[in-house]
């Protein structure tokens, strides 16, 4: 409750305890075992900080913090405590209130771009190694080096599909770029989306500052409806990051206020450190430490205080311990670890007090004026004055209805041009020259087949030529040959038939000789005149 100019969350034996509103930002824990309250103290505080003009994002695990948006109610409970805490007239109201859903199902999508979401989250996202984790950054530089935009899922894939093709252009500059690394990172892409989390990248890109909006002078209550998003404990943590990061660089410096200027309830916290790496880890915790410069205080709620690594631990000043169990020897060492974090009371022994505590009473510390932190103490939390428990669909809706236009805009999904459509139209143009060159190649390769068929059949031609001719001037030739040196020898031997018998084998013998000579020479002249005949023909 904000009464006075107080952030009133708490009371105990000593009186009210109250958050100091120029610490506030200075970061806080809430722990303890499930079932000890923890959800109920963050409604409490939450609330108080809207009633003071803070607004707060919170993420819901199980659609309890939707209650938020809704009047309480007197019970008998509420009625009991009442006097406890010096409130006579408690005034039930609801807080202003938006629903956001990274899936756009129950609550206005809130979407990041790939290039805002950067290599190294993107990198803890798909669980990559170092080695894969320096591709991915190769990838994402050559996208800028070519103000090639890497808005949603299908920029990076069709990135990484040209990146891989063209290893071997880009390795004298950036290095290696093996086919193993890009397969890894386009599986783990794959897996990505195959959860849905494909719905998250795109446009329009949330605009973190609207986070920050009042409305009536009461500070607005982004609830993310994270029931679904938690069944992927990677994408949800790595989502909460990106915010995180976004509000650090882009919200200007404004030092310690009276009061933050957003609060930022980080619930299931131990999610945030699960399988991160040293470095990330190094970034979250300076991160952690310069934005309450911007005026942004960071909340975990997790179990136990030793969930969070100590560095970051240390920076959390403002803290309501809820009941632990310590059944086995790990649950004992995490308890006296946790006492160890509070400023110790005289009044009890810090370590036994966490283990005896009810449902909805805490150990609390906060931090004074000066920025100490005060004696712990043990107090009952204040109950909200904002419905608990969830809501109906329908009051969803109408919420929904009466946000700001600029707010249900979101739900307009745009799809501009980026890396998808420049490198397709490249690939397609260079398919196209493919296409054209393979073309090309194969008329000319037909073009050749052709001449050599043509060369093939003239010489084949020439060859049946040079046979039949050499055939019939052959035969011709022989049978004129053979007709010539019959009519000679004819015309020798007719006349010696004539003279005396004793000269008849004497020019029997000339007359062979004869008429051979005249064979040879009508030979000649006869395939003369055939060969003309025949070239005539074959020409």
């Amino acid at each position: 409750m904000y009464i006075d100019g107080k952030l009133y969350i708490a009371h105990s034996e000593n009186g009210p305890i109250c958050l100091t509103g120029r610490m506030a930002n200075r970061h806080g824990l809430i722990a303890g075992a499930t079932g000890t309250g923890k959800t109920v103290t963050l409604q409490v505080l939450a609330e108080t900080f809207s009633q003071a003009g803070v607004p707060c994002f919170m993420a819901d695990m199980k659609g309890d913090l939707s209650g938020i948006s809704q009047s309480g109610k007197m019970s008998g409970f509420i009625e009991k405590r009442c006097p406890e805490f010096g409130i006579s007239d408690p005034q039930f109201k609801g807080c202003p209130t938006r629903f956001f859903d990274v899936f756009g199902e129950q609550g206005i999508p809130m979407r990041a771009t790939i290039s805002s979401m950067g290599p190294q989250l993107l990198s803890r996202l798909m669980e990559l190694n170092e080695v894969q984790s320096g591709v991915l950054n190769i990838v994402f530089k050559i996208a800028d080096e070519n103000n090639l935009l890497l808005i949603d899922t299908k920029d990076l894939k069709l990135m990484l599909d040209f990146v891989g093709k063209n290893a071997s252009k880009f390795t004298t500059e950036y290095g290696n770029i093996s086919s193993a690394s890009i397969g890894a990172i386009q599986r783990g892409l794959l897996a990505i989306e195959s959860e849905g989390g494909d719905k998250f990248f795109g446009e329009p890109e949330f605009d973190v500052e609207d986070l920050l909006d009042c409305e009536g002078g009461k500070g607005v209550m982004s609830v993310l409806a994270a029931d679904k998003l938690m069944l992927n404990p990677k994408l949800y943590s790595t989502f909460l990051l990106w915010l995180m990061t976004e509000l650090y660089s882009r919200l200007p410096e404004i030092g310690d206020a009276d009061l933050p200027k957003l609060v930022f309830f980080f619930d299931e916290a131990h999610m945030l450190f699960d399988g991160t790496s040293k470095a990330l880890v190094d970034k979250i915790e300076q991160v952690i430490r310069l934005i309450r410069s911007k005026g942004v205080g960071i909340y975990f709620i997790t179990q136990s205080p030793t969930d969070i690594p100590v560095d970051i631990l240390g920076q959390l000043g403002n803290r309501v311990q809820h009941a632990l169990r310590a059944f086995t020897p790990q649950d004992q060492k995490a308890v006296r670890s946790a006492a160890q974090t509070f400023r110790a009371n005289p009044a009890f022994r810090t370590e036994d007090a966490i283990m005896d505590l009810g449902t909805g009473e805490a150990l609390v510390s906060v931090l004074d004026e000066k920025g100490s932190p005060t004696i712990v103490e043990r107090a009952k939390i204040l109950f909200p004055l904002s419905q608990i428990g969830a809501i109906t669909e329908g009051q969803r809706l109408d919420i929904e209805k009466g946000v700001p236009a600029r707010i249900r805009g979101y739900r307009n999904f745009v799809d501009r041009e980026s890396a998808y459509e420049i490198l397709s139209e490249v690939n397609q143009e260079v398919e196209n020259a493919r296409q054209a060159e393979e073309e090309a190649r194969q008329k000319e390769k037909e073009e050749a087949k052709a001449r050599k068929e043509a060369e093939k059949a003239q010489k084949s031609k020439q060859t049946i030529k040079r046979t039949i001719l050499g055939t019939i001037l052959g035969a011709a030739a022989t049978s004129f040959a053979h007709s010539i040196g019959t009519q000679a020898a004819k015309q020798i031997t007719g006349g010696s038939k004539r003279t005396s018998t004793t000269k008849k084998s004497t020019k029997k013998t000339g007359g062979d000789i004869l008429g051979k000579a005249a064979q040879t020479a009508a030979n000649t002249a006869t395939r003369k005149v055939t060969q003309e005949i025949l070239k005539s023909i074959f020409k």
